[in-house]
């Protein structure tokens, strides 16, 4: 079993599913997406909250932009949905990501775990699946939390206000994550070390 720390570590035996695996004895963030049962593809997310935000669509272009506005649901102190197990009866055009779905979804930010394997890319260092910390998607700036306003909170701006390029890139203390925690000891503590506030 890789190594996994703390209540990630429980996690991952809880959301491991032994009949999904087959005779794979990779972690299952590893293995292929068809393969996942349901558990263990939830498990694949980070909690980022950027596809919660909003984007526009150049209709001309086909050009999409993110934006600085988020699902109503989505608590912006924390960057997590504030009702996940009931969003899509709140929130009607909630997408549900689906393995089949994934190719029309290009949308789904660079840092996405799964666009990440869809694409045969591995999990980033700062993931919480493997980092065992649900705090390194905050360090490693990938998390919206702190940085966004629900749209009912939103103040009153031409529409070209709102839309901003970072959910839409790598933020340059994830591309160093894995340099950061082998100069920590191993610990996913990356923050301070990175120089990015």
């Amino acid at each position: 079993m890789p190594r996994v720390a703390g209540a990630w570590a429980r996690t991952w035996r809880i959301m491991s599913d032994p009949d999904s695996a087959g005779t794979d004895a990779r972690p299952f963030w590893e293995r292929p997406l068809e393969s996942l049962s349901h558990s263990e593809w939830e498990a694949l997310c980070d909690g980022c909250g950027r596809c919660c935000l909003h984007k526009f669509e150049d209709e001309d272009t086909g050009e999409l932009a993110f934006s600085w506005l988020a699902c109503d649901l989505l608590d912006c102190e924390t960057g997590l949905c504030s009702d996940y197990a009931e969003r899509r009866a709140q929130v009607p055009d909630c997408l549900q990501l689906t393995l089949e779905r994934l190719p029309e979804y290009r949308w789904l930010p660079p840092t996405c775990a799964y666009r990440l394997r869809y694409e045969g890319k591995p999990l980033p260092a700062w993931h919480p699946l493997l980092s065992g910390d649900p705090d390194s998607v905050r360090q490693a700036r990938v998390s919206v939390a702190g940085r966004v306003i629900r749209e009912v909170d939103a103040p009153d701006l031409p529409l070209i206000d709102y839309v901003v390029d970072w959910p839409g890139q790598v933020p340059e203390s994830a591309r160093r994550w894995r340099a950061v925690v082998r100069e920590a000891g191993g610990r996913g503590d990356g923050e301070a070390r990175t120089g990015e506030a």
